[in-house]
């Protein structure tokens, strides 16, 4: 019998909410059990998953340690991952045969599930204002929570120049990283508006003309919008603008300047917004959900020449740079603001008094619970204990009856403890700039940087530099080194499966085995996890891949601009 790691459970605060605020689309792998169970092949999946005659992957332990975890688990679970009666029985009575029946999801099974969230966009060459540096760019998610928490967007500027692309990894539920994916791009957007645009649009508001549009968004079907909180949100924005009109320099606007105002204002109007309440019980509920959970995120604008990259958390902007010799390098745009970022870690303990030196940050976590040191949402641990007792005490019995809202963090004296201020870097595109990826930290904790600019960097090139094969210390037999090599050929006569890099990066994120090749077996065994299983090896990885325009990027360096 298998006794095999349960989902684990996480305790005070969670990290997933048990009551979904988004309807999310039944995850591919679902989908795809439902017929195998109507044909009775069901016992089949169950029985390759728990007889150990041979080492299965839910038998092997967890690769996806506890203290990557955005929130610790309370204690350590375990359960049978034999199915149920009648299935069991089913399966029980054909254990005489000699050897186990496996499932594999079939290539084209696989390829099912990585594309169901697959998404390129191609700029026009001209948009009307500039030639722009930007080819387009391809995005792609995959869940590993249900539902996913992870969000993204890209719009274009329409009353200004640029462009802006961004991930958010969100926590405690999916509330947070939804309201921030929507609204972000617009208080940017709105921020960057001169003072003469921004009368023009209230002028429109009050004299009931059509506005002016701010952005064109480039969205996946399946990217969600809250139509039933459009007014709240369109409401915070123009308090916004308007006290941009009141607060006119007439100096002209600063990107670096109006993306962290931008990042901070979202937030404060967030926490507003939750005090505040709404009359409508929905809404009520909505934006104190979306306060408590959290989101970070990593925004990239690129005007022209002017990549400039505003992050609030752990995940990245990494550029892939094409060295004269054909080469690829990564050059990091941002960095990380957790416990292995010593600078953030002096930051913390600077906004707080010497007493709280060794409790601000615990075990490499906020206050020994939370992972990013900067964050939207996340009112636990921005607000006052009274703030929040009356807040919640107020607020709908779902909210009052929740354990994570009622949690006070250990050593609570003097918040708040967590920032939405996001640092900003700035790079000036050269010709040898290709691409830049931003992703959740999801990717980045399965693949090194330069594997990552490699691998999109092979792709996009079609090139591969013959590297010796480095086998990692593993001891490898003739016949391996044999197929091994023969990979190697037939990944340089094919053409590439994938028409997305992001795709193409999350097939090696998830399917690599430990030489560095793409293994079926393993990403068949991955991708068809059960839900509660699937966090347990891996997080919910978003990818946007941006292609620059390496001509239209030299043109502008030549005429100095």
């Amino acid at each position: 019998m298998c006794v095999c790691p349960g989902p684990r459970r996480i305790g005070i605060p969670v990290r997933s909410s048990s009551l979904p605020l988004y309807s999310d689309a039944m995850p591919a792998p679902t989908q795809l059990l439902f017929p195998l169970i109507r044909n009775c092949e069901f016992s089949r999946i169950c029985g390759s998953a728990c007889y150990c005659h041979h080492t299965h992957l839910c038998c092997s332990p967890p690769p996806f340690p506890h203290s990557r975890l955005r929130y610790p688990p309370q204690k350590a679970f375990s359960t049978f991952c034999r199915p149920k009666d009648p299935f069991w029985q089913y399966t029980h009575a054909r254990r005489y045969t000699a050897t186990p029946q496996k499932f594999y999801l079939t290539p084209p099974q696989v390829n099912s599930i990585l594309k169901a969230n697959e998404y390129s966009f191609k700029v026009p060459e001209f948009d009307g204002k500039n030639i722009s540096s930007i080819l387009g760019f391809d995005s792609n998610q995959l869940p590993a929570n249900a539902p996913i928490e992870d969000r993204r967007s890209a719009a274009t500027c329409l009353q200004t120049r640029g462009m802006l692309l961004g991930v958010f990894d969100g926590h405690a539920g999916c509330a947070c990283s939804q309201a921030v994916s929507e609204r972000l791009f617009y208080y940017i957007a709105v921020s960057l508006l001169p003072h003469e645009t921004l009368l023009e649009i209230e002028n429109a508001v009050e004299n009931g003309r059509t506005l002016l549009p701010i952005l064109q968004w480039h969205k996946h079907p399946n990217d969600y919008f809250s139509k039933e909180a459009s007014k709240l949100y369109f409401n915070s924005l123009r308090t916004y603008w308007q006290e941009l009109i009141d607060l006119n320099t007439g100096e002209t606007t600063d990107v670096k300047e109006a993306l962290i105002n931008a990042f901070k204002r979202l937030d404060n109007d967030i926490s507003l917004e939750a005090q505040v309440g709404d009359p409508n019980s929905f809404l009520n509920y909505l934006v104190l959900r979306v306060a408590f959970s959290g989101a970070t995120a990593c925004v990239a604008h690129v005007d022209g020449v002017d990549l400039h990259v505003a992050n609030t958390g752990d995940s990245r902007a990494m550029l892939g740079v094409q060295e004269e010799d054909g080469s690829w390098s990564a050059v990091t745009l941002s960095n990380d603001h957790n416990a292995q970022n010593e600078s953030e870690v002096e930051r913390l303990k600077l906004e707080h008094p010497k007493a709280e030196a060794k409790s601000v940050v615990k075990q490499d976590r906020l206050l020994g619970l939370l992972m990013p040191f900067r964050a939207f949402g996340d009112v636990k641990f921005k607000w006052s204990i009274d703030l929040q007792k009356r807040v919640i005490e107020s607020g709908p019995d779902q909210l009052n009856n929740n354990e994570y809202t009622k949690f006070i963090p250990p050593n609570y004296h003097t918040p708040p403890y967590l920032t939405a201020e996001p640092e900003v870097t700035y790079h000036r595109l050269r010709p040898q700039d290709k691409f830049l990826v931003l992703a959740t930290d999801g990717l980045w904790e399965t693949m090194h940087r330069q594997d990552v600019v490699k691998l999109v960097g092979e792709y996009l090139t079609g090139v591969h530099h013959q590297s010796p094969i480095s086998v990692g210390g593993y001891k490898v037999t003739l016949g391996q080194m044999h197929g091994l090599l023969a990979e190697r050929r037939a990944k340089i006569s094919s053409a590439f499966e994938d028409q997305n890099a992001a795709t193409h990066l999350i097939r090696h994120a998830v399917g690599n085995n430990e030489f560095g090749a793409v293994d079926h077996e393993r990403l068949s065994k991955m991708l068809s996890l059960p839900e509660e299983l699937a966090r347990m090896y891996r997080d919910d990885i978003t990818i946007i891949v941006v292609h620059f325009n390496s001509h239209v990027v030299g043109a502008y360096q030549n005429q100095g601009q």
